[in-house]
């Protein structure tokens, strides 16, 4: 199926981009569309089953279908292909984050930008992992 992309670059480690987007505690402070996540890991790995709560309250159940470590993570919410999550790291302290979606959710698109723009608020506002 066909995929449309939005991307964002951030001046920031991928490893602390990686640790945004990977890490289901994390989800509520930049997901537009999520409330609470409850799942059987911490973080993103392929198999991992759990649940998000939408603004609304609405739980939705939900799956992590592919991981590649640091790079990049898929999901199944509702038992539908949801967003695609990429990472593509440029320098010492620069990343690029993509989310796609299958083309029938295209108007989702303009929700993933408001995300993408708070992850690049975050990561670009906390202080360099120590390594």
């Amino acid at each position: 199926m066909k995929h449309v992309r939005t991307s964002i670059e951030i001046d920031a480690s991928a490893d602390e981009v990686w640790r945004l987007v990977a890490e289901f505690a994390l989800w509520p402070t930049w997901g537009p569309t999520v409330r609470n996540v409850v799942a059987s890991s911490p973080e993103v790995a392929a198999g991992t089953r759990g649940k998000v709560q939408t603004p609304i309250g609405l739980w939705l159940p939900f799956e992590i279908t592919g991981v590649e470590p640091g790079r990049s993570w898929d999901w199944r919410v509702a038992g539908i292909p949801a967003t695609s999550h990429r990472l593509l790291p440029g320098g010492a302290a620069s990343a690029r984050l993509e989310f796609s979606v299958p083309w029938v959710a295209g108007p989702y698109l303009l929700v993933l930008r408001v995300g993408l723009r708070r992850i690049k608020r975050l990561a670009e506002s906390t202080p360099a992992l120590d390594g």
